[in-house]
């Protein structure tokens, strides 16, 4: 069964990048400690949806579009480039529609809401975000881009998981 996830790293302060929309403070851990586990759940995706801002920062920073041929949406209200080979779908207004048109795409595999805050408080506003999976780096910023900017309180979460990568440790919460 397809599952809408928040798959993210955050600080410990609750920012998953800096007041620039930067992502030094985490890049600084390198991948060593996290990349089998990325692997494994890259391995379950069958569709994105990412916000217009980390859209454009993985073109700047990514160097090269990281996703393949994977169905994409973006969140956005404007034309932006697209890459080649890259399947994008620009998308605005109802993100109960783009729910239902990626977990369509998806065939059978999880759906990863790759950003930002606003992108993933959004799907859970909508009821339409089935897990967090938060992987707390031992870093705080003090300031930044919040991790679930949210308009009212949440359901509770449940805690489903807990994995320790190296001095981080990723929390996996399930939306009831």
């Amino acid at each position: 069964m397809t599952r809408i996830q928040y798959y993210v790293a955050s600080t410990l302060d609750g920012f998953i990048a800096d007041e620039h929309d930067g992502l030094e403070w985490l890049l600084q851990f390198g991948m060593e400690d996290f990349s089998d586990h990325y692997e494994r759940f890259f391995a379950s995706v069958g569709a994105l949806v990412l916000g217009a801002t980390t859209y454009e920062w993985v073109l700047r920073e990514g160097g090269g579009w990281p996703y393949g041929e994977l169905p994409t949406w973006v969140l956005t209200h404007r034309t932006l480039e697209t890459p080649e080979g890259a399947d994008i779908r620009f998308a605005d207004g109802d993100v109960a529609a783009v729910a239902d048109a990626a977990t369509a795409a998806a065939g059978g595999r999880n759906v990863w809401v790759v950003g930002g805050g606003p992108v993933a408080a959004q799907f859970l506003a909508a009821g339409r975000l089935d897990d967090l999976l938060v992987t707390y780096m031992p870093v705080a910023l003090g300031r930044g881009r919040p991790l679930l900017p949210v308009s009212e309180v949440t359901p509770v979460l449940t805690l489903t998981g807990l994995t320790r990568l190296g001095d981080a440790v990723e929390h996996v919460y399930r939306v009831d």
